[in-house]
């Protein structure tokens, strides 16, 4: 009897513990999963797609670049008309529409019609605040923890099967025929998503949002440079933090864009290994999500984040003269650390964030991130090239220990 009453609190502890996963953040969720899956396969062979409708490395360089300078463009009035306005609509309409614009990609004769399609899409994010937004608002204080990890983990779980598949599409069509495929599927993933989305409900006297509130705030200077002030409005602790990620982000892009080719070029693991080290690290993050989210739950956002920087320092020293036992002993600790980081900011910054203002700041931060990783980008290739193989992972060793110092004193 003892032991049935046991196993019954535990069950009834775990249900408790994801009692939140119902109405919208059920929905969300939902939609991530599907336009996650879909993504994630048409994406497997892009750069490839790219040159094959007779693009460069350059221009897929400028392509991307050009997208993140588009969506960083659309966070600001994006934030604000998710304050000003009810949210369902716009995610709605925007959700819908981006499908339609990545039937661009699916029928593009060449690679000018996806930078097309890069740019209208990009254009589309424009309804992420709101949605952003949402996700905060349906997860209690004391779970924002778990409900990330969740998130995180549907995202891993759903794209671990999207590679392989692309694969299997690839020994049949090829790279055009299966990329074309690909990108049918996610236009119906994102048509799929909007018309779940319906089912959103909004508890708010907010009027509801129309195409002219749209372009307005396209169009407003004044709004746009409110903007990116308001952080003058806001706590110490939100500045600091948004310091601190701007800090992190630069020399993390750095370090990304270059490490494929470090790895595979300057340590001499091959592609197959590389692959095989990408599995590992995407298992350990689905290993960890949960128990980390509920971790964070329980001793806060801010100790978590500064074993991540710490853990980060101790690690990236491997990467300077590693073999492939190396890097599959690092992998997964690489994993967790990922997992520390975007679970623990995802909650400090919906923990901080007042919600008269949550879309604003939001937008604003996205826009300053896209900038971030935007530079990082065109440095990280730069410095590649130009300067050394090696410092690249240098900054990103560094930046740990201002980072840490920062997140200690002042978040």
């Amino acid at each position: 009897m003892g032991e049935a009453e046991s196993q019954n609190n535990r069950k009834n502890g775990i249900l408790q513990d994801f009692s939140f996963i119902r109405g919208n953040f059920l929905i969300i969720l939902a939609g991530w999963l599907l336009i996650d899956f879909t993504r994630e396969m048409a994406q497997t062979y892009y750069p490839l797609y790219v040159t094959a409708l007779g693009g460069t490395a350059t221009i897929l360089g400028a392509m991307n670049a050009a997208a993140i300078l588009a969506e960083a463009l659309v966070k600001i009035p994006g934030g604000i008309l998710a304050d000003k306005f009810r949210r369902k609509r716009l995610i709605i309409v925007m959700t819908m529409i981006a499908g339609v614009f990545y039937l661009v990609y699916a029928f593009a004769p060449t690679w000018h019609y996806l930078f097309l399609g890069q740019i209208l899409t990009s254009l589309c994010w424009i309804y992420t605040p709101g949605h952003e937004s949402i996700v905060i608002e349906s997860l209690p204080e004391d779970k924002r923890g778990t409900g990330y990890s969740l998130l995180n983990l549907i995202t891993r779980v759903s794209t671990t099967p999207s590679p392989l598949i692309a694969g299997w599409l690839f020994t049949m069509y090829g790279v055009i025929g299966t990329s074309r495929i690909g990108f049918v599927f996610v236009a119906a993933a994102f048509l799929a998503a909007g018309l779940m989305r319906w089912r959103l409900s909004e508890e708010t006297d907010k009027p509801e949002v129309t195409t002219r509130d749209v372009f307005e705030s396209l169009s407003s200077v004044k709004g746009f440079s409110e903007g990116i002030g308001i952080w003058k409005e806001v706590s110490g602790k939100l500045r600091a933090l948004l310091f601190v990620e701007l800090l992190f982000i630069v020399p993390n892009t750095i370090f990304n864009v270059i490490l494929t080719l470090y790895i595979v070029n300057d340590l001499g693991i091959t592609e197959v290994q590389f692959s095989q080290l990408g599995a590992i690290i995407g298992i350990a993050m689905i290993i960890f999500a949960i128990p980390m989210g509920r971790i964070i739950d329980r001793v806060g956002r801010v100790r978590p984040l500064l074993v991540g920087y710490a853990m980060t320092a101790a690690t990236i020293p491997i990467l300077f003269h590693a073999d492939f036992m190396q890097l599959i002993i690092a992998t997964p600790i690489i994993g967790l650390i990922n997992i520390i980081f975007y679970t623990s900011t995802s909650a400090l910054w919906a923990d901080l964030i007042p919600e008269d203002m949550r879309g604003r700041i939001v937008g604003s931060k996205g826009f300053y991130n896209l900038l971030a990783i935007a530079g990082g980008n065109v440095l990280g290739g730069l410095i590649y090239d130009n300067i050394s193989h090696t410092l690249p992972i240098y900054l990103f060793w560094l930046v740990n220990i201002p980072c840490f110092i920062i997140t200690y004193l002042y978040v």
